[in-house]
């Protein structure tokens, strides 16, 4: 974590905003497809891979455990087994938080922050790192009117707290990143806002993790289609990486590590 890192996202699901049923064969998820798409984005520079089994998309609806375990364990297990890269599972379940660290998974990614019952017993039991997300709402209903006093100091307050949830259940704080949620309960203002302060974030002292790729709100600023979002979405990884995030989660990795090496080369002052 000295200097940013990408995590490729891979969505195992029909309905993600953004990705889903890409890795799909008709109904079914096509593990070797996902395998090929995990090789690509080890080979262009993703430090991790981010699986995730449920989509959590504005007005998504949830999955069972036994659907959503279905779709990820076969692929951590694959990945770990074949590659040699971290892999984090997007989950909020605490089963398959267990199975996953048992499978191999070395981080846990959590958007509502470990708060269901029994999360936060699972996520110190599987002994892997986890990042703690913000979400107003829940998915179906989070971007229905957003609304805060501060969104600023309100998410951190909000980190803050789960940060404490954590330590209470014996996990240690150097265990633990933080996403402040663009996109989960934000409009575009409160989503600027957050991404301009990041650097408030990043003074909690734990490592920030930061998804704007491929976003509605380039959507709702420049009136971009999903497909047409990868230069906003590099301007967006290079400014959030200047601000203190330490990992940028992305669907185009090969493009944004391009973009935050040349970011690290001008820092770094690097003579070629």
């Amino acid at each position: 974590m000295s200097r940013p890192v990408v995590m490729g996202i891979i969505n195992v699901t029909p309905d993600s905003f953004s990705d889903g049923a890409t890795l799909y064969r008709g109904s079914n998820l096509d593990i070797e497809r996902a395998m090929t798409r995990a090789r690509e984005m080890v080979a262009s520079g993703a430090a991790i891979l981010d699986i995730g089994g449920e989509s959590t998309r504005p007005g998504a609806s949830p999955v069972s455990v036994n659907e959503e375990m279905d779709r990820v364990l076969p692929l951590v297990a694959r990945i770990a087994a074949e590659l040699e890269t971290v892999i984090s599972v997007d989950t909020s379940t605490p089963v398959l938080m267990r199975e996953a660290a048992n499978a191999g998974a070395g981080l846990l990614n959590d958007v509502r922050a470990l708060t269901r019952e029994g999360a936060l017993e699972a996520a110190a039991a599987a002994n892997v790192p986890i990042c703690l997300m913000h979400m107003q709402g829940e998915p179906g209903n989070m971007q229905v009117a957003p609304h805060y006093d501060d969104v600023v100091e309100d998410v951190c307050e909000y980190l803050q707290s789960r940060i404490a949830s954590c330590e209470r259940q014996g996990i240690a704080r150097n265990r633990l990143l933080l996403d402040p949620g663009f996109g989960f309960g934000k409009s575009v203002t409160h989503n600027l806002k957050l991404l301009r302060e990041l650097p408030r974030l990043a003074a909690i002292g734990l490592p920030l993790v930061v998804s704007l790729s491929r976003k509605s709100l380039i959507g709702k600023l420049l009136g971009r289609e999903v497909g047409q979002r990868l230069p906003a979405s590099l301007a967006l990884a290079v400014l959030a990486a200047q601000r203190g995030a330490a990992v940028i989660r992305t669907h185009d990795v090969a493009a944004t590590v391009d973009a935050v090496s040349m970011l690290m080369a001008l820092e770094e002052c690097v003579d070629l």
